[in-house]
C-alpha cells in the first residue's frame, strides 16, 4: 500500500474513534457511490452525518483546502444518492475531520456541519 494510502487509513481510524467518543454510531466506512468515496457515514441525534477525513503528515498544506467547492458538490450528490438508495428520510449534514501529524504526534480538528448543500 502506498504511503499516502496508509496515512489516509490511519487518519480514518483516528476519525472513527473520535466520532464514537462523541456519541456517533458508525454506519459505514469507505462507501463508494458512483465514482465518489464517502469516508465515513455515521448517525447522531436522528441525523445522518457524511464525514470527509483529511489527513496530512505536516501542516505545510492546509487539509481543509482539499475540500473545495468541487469536492463538496460531489459529496452532496453522493449523499443524496446514498440517502435515496437506502430510503432514509432523516436530516443530514456534512462534517470534516482534519488530522495533521504522525501516529506519534498529531492534532485533530473536528468541524461538524462544515458546509451546507448548494441550492443550485
Amino acid at each position: 500500500m502506498a504511503r499516502h494510502n496508509e496515512t489516509g487509513k490511519w487518519g480514518e481510524e483516528i476519525a472513527t474513534g473520535l466520532l464514537v467518543s462523541k456519541g456517533y454510531a458508525i454506519v459505514e466506512r469507505d462507501v463508494k457511490v458512483g465514482r465518489v468515496e464517502i469516508d465515513i457515514i455515521a448517525t447522531k441525534d436522528n441525523r445522518v452525518c457524511f464525514v470527509e477525513v483529511k489527513t496530512r503528515s505536516t501542516d505545510f498544506v492546509d487539509p481543509l483546502e482539499a475540500v473545495d467547492t468541487r469536492k463538496r458538490a460531489r459529496m452532496v450528490r453522493a449523499a443524496d444518492s446514498w440517502m435515496q438508495g437506502n430510503r432514509i428520510m432523516l436530516e443530514y449534514q456534512f462534517d470534516i475531520i482534519l488530522i495533521i501529524g504522525t501516529p506519534d504526534s498529531y492534532t485533530v480538528e473536528f468541524i461538524p456541519d462544515a458546509f451546507f448543500p448548494s441550492l443550485s
